[in-house]
């Protein structure tokens, strides 16, 4: 939602100086078992999409089971690390209105990444914190589920601390495409453009000090 790989390509690029191409294979609400289903599809962009890096997430709500994100997610690490891809664990972040499913996708992700030896990008825990530290920040859309604008900010510049080890420069801008997603439809508020935002420097400071 609200573009954020463009956001993440936009932060990779400010801080390191150097172009980056993302692409997105991501559907609402599929599972690591439904890519695995749809294996020649995964299969081909790992094959020839010469990728330094693939990033796995999983279904967030409803989260599955560990032992399904387990065995799922290891399929596709090892099928990455046959092509000399290198894959990146994507955490994810509870419902607004259950914040107790979150430890369990905090545990999913840290055994799977400790298992496999995969980069963790840990945004679910670094999203607890921030609600914790900084209540005021709004990183959920209307919907409770998706990343606001703020959310995205949060994801990408965790990513970019995770695929660089460095500090993620502020970016010029943030996306916002008014985008509701209801199930497996789309409607669009005002359009489906990508519209650039300016963003308020204290709230973006207060993100990066958890990142």
């Amino acid at each position: 939602m609200n573009d954020m790989p463009a956001l993440f390509s936009h932060i990779y690029e400010k801080t390191t100086g150097n172009k980056v191409e993302s692409v997105m294979l991501a559907y609402s609400g599929r599972k690591l078992e439904w890519h695995l289903k749809e294996y020649m599809s995964l299969r081909y962009n790992l094959l020839y999409g010469n990728y330094d890096y693939c990033v796995i997430q999983q279904a967030a709500h409803p989260f599955p089971p560990e032992e399904n994100t387990l065995n799922d997610g290891k399929k596709i690490i090892d099928l990455c690390k046959k092509v000399h891809t290198i894959p990146v664990l994507y955490m994810t972040w509870a419902e607004k209105i259950h914040p107790e499913n979150q430890q369990k996708m905090i545990d999913t992700y840290t055994k799977l990444a400790k298992e496999t030896g995969g980069l963790l990008t840990p945004i679910g825990v670094i999203w607890r914190n921030i609600q914790h530290k900084y209540p005021e920040i709004e990183l959920y859309y209307k919907d409770g589920e998706h990343p606001s604008p703020y959310g995205d900010l949060l994801i990408a510049s965790s990513m970019v601390k995770t695929l660089t080890g460095q500090v993620p420069a502020f970016p010029d801008y943030i996306l916002d495409n008014k985008v509701i997603f209801t199930g497996d439809t789309i409607t669009a508020e005002e359009n489906i453009d990508i519209v650039r935002v300016p963003y308020d420097e204290t709230i973006a400071k207060k993100i990066y000090s958890c990142i």
